[in-house]
């Protein structure tokens, strides 16, 4: 192995590197001088470097998508700038920089997949034969990764006994006979592959001309871009089939897996392109709708017994409306005061509140201007375990201190009288005994 660090070996060695690595795979279950080992070492040395690139690749994608979106705007800019084009050139600039499009990424794999092409293309052309100066042919000593054994192994290997994978279809006699191979069993084998490596070739290319009609149908049939997919469509496939009679059998392989590759990745690369339009479209939907029932229109008044949204808050300074509750667990604000009424939450029906207050107030039995009220709850003769919760029986309330005018009847245990009569406030007794 001498690697030359002024020449391609860069990109020589990685490959025949690759290549190497599935042929021990398959050879270790086919054989190593089998003829379809070497094919599905050279098939997935391809599939291995198309899923090294498929990130690559799908920034391409991406990038052609932005690029395709933006082409009325590019198409305005021209029209506008016709007679400046550095003026032009500034404005293109800036509108790829805003789009985020780089002209130079999309291009990145196709740039990255030609040097991988010819370095393919050199490791198998150093399989074949050579002269050895005495008026015959010899296999190199090595090649890259493979050793001497491993030249010969590859040379001598053949398909249905008679197509070795380093001849061509218009090698010379000399040099094919020295790897055993049969002409006509070659062409029976090559030109099948070179149809297909070029339908292949076509296909791809068609997929994706159509998609770019698809995004944008003016610019894909007018300009340079018609004449490219013209190209496309036409004339690599017709460079496949017209080259494929002096390439060895391996690269029309190559080929063949390659286009093959690329028509299953533009396949899965549209559809994921699709999925991601249809969620941004579905996300631009969604925020419309949300924009339009979240803003009213000027000058709406709100809805009588509308509730507001999960999770919006009031707005400064606004009061709760009337006969609202507050909810568990709130707490009052400082310095606020208890709303000492029959319906305030803090005092109801004799129960004691958030206040601690006893009874609620009676405007009628305010006479005595103390405030509060002596008759309590009345007895339903019961007993004190037949009150509803929260109530305060008269056993359980503050004695009352008797009044300076002997008024008042309770009796020191603070039990009600016989009857079931509550007591009577001091302004009652006073009327009375008048």
């Amino acid at each position: 192995m001498n690697f030359n660090f002024f020449s391609l070996d860069y990109l020589y060695y990685p490959v025949s590197g690759i290549m190497w690595v599935w042929h021990k795979v398959f050879g270790s279950v086919l054989g190593d001088g089998n003829g379809w080992a070497w094919v599905l070492s050279v098939i997935f040395l391809v599939f291995t470097l198309r899923a090294l690139l498929f990130k690559p690749f799908m920034k391409q994608m991406d990038s052609q998508l932005k690029m395709q979106t933006i082409q009325p705007q590019i198409k305005k800019l021209r029209e506008k700038y016709k007679d400046d084009r550095q003026r032009l050139a500034e404005e293109m600039m800036k509108l790829n920089k805003e789009a985020g499009v780089s002209p130079i990424g999309g291009c990145l794999p196709a740039l990255i997949q030609a040097p991988v092409f010819i370095g393919l293309f050199h490791v198998l052309r150093m399989f074949q034969p050579v002269p050895d100066g005495a008026g015959g042919w010899m296999f190199r000593d090595n090649v890259y990764f493979f050793d001497s054994a491993d030249v010969q192994s590859f040379g001598l290997a053949k398909l249905f006994g008679g197509a070795p994978l380093g001849g061509s279809m218009s090698m010379p006699i000399e040099q094919l006979s020295h790897m055993g191979g049969i002409r006509s069993t070659i062409i029976a084998v090559g030109v099948p592959l070179t149809i297909l490596a070029g339908i292949a070739t076509h296909m791809t290319s068609r997929r994706s001309v159509g998609r770019q009609k698809e995004l944008n149908p003016d610019a894909a049939t007018t300009g340079q871009a018609a004449i490219m997919n013209k190209l496309m469509l036409y004339l690599f496939p017709a460079f496949v089939v017209v080259g494929g009679p002096f390439f060895p059998l391996a690269i029309l392989f190559y080929w063949l897996a390659n286009n093959s590759w690329t028509f299953g990745q533009l396949f899965v690369a549209h559809r994921l392109q699709d999925k991601r339009k249809a969620a941004e479209a579905f996300l631009v939907v969604e925020q419309q709708e949300a924009r339009r029932f979240s803003k009213p229109a000027p000058g709406a008044k709100p809805v009588a017994g509308a509730r507001p949204a999960p999770g919006a808050k009031p707005a400064p300074g606004a009061r709760p409306a009337p006969g609202t509750k507050p909810k568990p667990g709130t707490k009052p604000k400082p310095g606020a005061k208890p709303n000492l009424t029959k319906s305030s939450p803090e005092i109801v029906d004799g129960t004691i509140g958030s206040e601690g207050v006893y009874g609620y107030l009676d405007p009628s039995n305010n006479a005595s201007g103390n405030g509060t009220s002596d008759a309590g709850v009345a007895d339903t003769g019961a007993g004190d375990d037949a009150l509803p919760p929260g109530t305060i029986s008269d056993s359980q309330r503050p004695k009352a201190k008797p009044s300076s005018n002997g008024g008042g009847n309770r009796s020191k245990a603070g039990n009600r009288p016989a009857g079931g009569q509550g007591n009577r406030n001091r302004s009652g007794a006073k009327k009375k005994k008048r």
